[in-house]
């Protein structure tokens, strides 16, 4: 088959596999509906409609949406879009404050999201119609994994009593405690220290929004959405994430053994007091705090953060850095997760960017491989916290190296992969030696190279 075939089948194929992702996603939002709905709460197709009028819960995730489909439009639509938004958010506001309602904003992110649709079904056509509706989807993808990670993470609270902290604090011993001596430091670092962490723990999303935004830039005058960027990676970690919630749930060390976990914590020792090294056991925890450590997915989209910042500015560069960096710090240092849940979400975000960037490229046999590996080597991780806990406490001398060296070895399988699907560009060849010095000379004797000395 011909190049320009297989480009027409190609095109034909797009709209089956864009209708069939839109069905699954619909299948699965419906789905979180009907759990959620089971145990009292509201899913996250509730939970949109209900932010067309009331407050909604997170204005800077729905306006983060707007900007993300804003990248297809020309520069005098996005100021007439964000405009739009705003003067709505206003109208909302002053209503709100009317009434003595909560005031909250993102109502008008939401409701030129859905005019944006209207007008691409309506009023676009052919290749700018489908820009239009990507963008769209792009922007509503944003905000649905929101809705769904929170759902997630209500139904993990409510179907999983048992929490299995006990396993990963005892394994922890390996990586010598190190949510203990983040916390104590953290303490000591004293309201400066703690403030800067806890900003940039909760503006991650905004970070990785001005990444994204940086990487589609372009979108609006090449007609067209880069083959690979941040929001699908981080998509994809929100999406999976919360599955190993269910499988393995855990609280973290300020819950299950500081004062935040109140009487349901098993004693307030973190982060002053290291646990004993005892046989572990789960044990029943409150219906309301999520069991959201294994893996940490802070670390997994900080790490995607860093990554993609790598082709950015050398500001991008460095902020990538300091993002990854500061939340490490801050996951640990406030108790949220262990060290063994970060370790797990490194591996589990190379894990998952190798695959998406091999669905964009094409799969190949050394893509195939990594991914095989990193899905063994995260297995193997989880395994080790449930059931051999004890064993990697006692020899924390060569389980916490071994844990090291395994995040470390899909970190550098990773870095050589892409390194091969992105060489870097070789330098152009210097002018040989006899040529430099016919070009000297020639600049020297412009008469005579023009006589034919030369």
């Amino acid at each position: 088959m011909t190049q320009p075939m297989m480009r027409a089948v190609e095109r034909q194929r797009l709209p089956l596999l864009w209708g069939g992702a839109g069905a699954v996603v619909a299948a699965f939002l419906l789905t979180l509906e009907f759990v959620a709905r089971h145990y009292g709460h509201r899913g996250p197709v509730t939970s949109l409609g209900r932010e067309l009028v009331f407050a909604p819960q997170s204005g800077a995730v729905l306006y983060g949406g707007l900007a993300l489909m804003m990248v297809v439009l020309t520069r005098r639509q996005r100021l007439l879009a964000a405009g739009f938004a705003i003067g709505i958010d206003v109208v909302f506001l002053v209503v709100r404050l009317a009434v003595d309602a909560r005031p909250n904003f993102g109502n008008g992110a939401l409701w030129v999201l859905i005019t944006c649709a209207v007008i691409a079904v309506t009023r676009r056509t052919g290749r700018e119609r489908i820009l239009m509706l990507k963008g769209v989807g792009l922007g509503s993808l944003l905000i649905a994994g929101h809705k769904t990670g929170a759902t997630w993470l209500l139904i993990t609270s409510e179907t999983r009593p048992m929490v299995l902290d006990p396993y990963v604090a005892v394994a922890d011993h390996a990586l010598g405690d190190p949510s203990w001596l983040a916390g104590r430091v953290v303490e000591a670092s004293g309201p400066l220290g703690e403030g800067l962490l806890g900003a940039v723990y909760g503006q991650l999303p905004l970070a990785a929004a001005l990444v994204a935004l940086y990487q589609l830039r372009h979108v609006a005058t090449e007609g067209r959405f880069p083959g690979h960027h941040l929001v699908r990676t981080f998509l994809v970690i929100g999406l999976l994430g919360p599955a190993f919630y269910m499988i393995f749930p855990v609280v973290g060390p300020v819950y299950a053994y500081g004062a935040d976990g109140g009487a349901w914590a098993s004693a307030h020792l973190w982060p002053d007091v290291l646990p004993t090294i005892s046989t572990p056991q789960p044990f029943l925890f409150d219906g309301i705090t999520p069991r959201n450590c294994m893996p940490s997915l802070h670390t997994a989209w900080a790490t995607t953060l860093f990554l993609h910042s790598r082709n950015g500015s050398r500001l991008m560069r460095f902020a990538g850095t300091f993002w990854l960096i500061c939340t490490l710090a801050a996951t640990l240092g406030f108790g949220y997760h262990y060290g063994a849940d970060l370790v797990a979400g490194v591996v589990f975000a190379l894990t998952i960017e190798v695959a998406m960037r091999a669905f964009d490229r094409g799969w190949d046999r050394q893509a195939g491989w990594l991914v095989a590996y990193g899905v063994t080597v995260f297995a193997a991780m989880l395994v080790s916290y449930r059931y051999i806990p004890m064993e990697m406490a006692r020899y924390p001398w060569i389980f916490g190296p071994l844990l090291i060296l395994s995040m470390l070895s899909v970190i550098h399988a990773y870095v050589r992969l892409t390194r091969q699907w992105n060489p870097k560009t070789p330098p152009p060849n210097p002018d040989p030696p006899i040529a430099r010095v016919r070009k000297i000379v020639a600049q020297r004797l412009p008469d005579r190279t023009q006589q034919g000395v030369l």
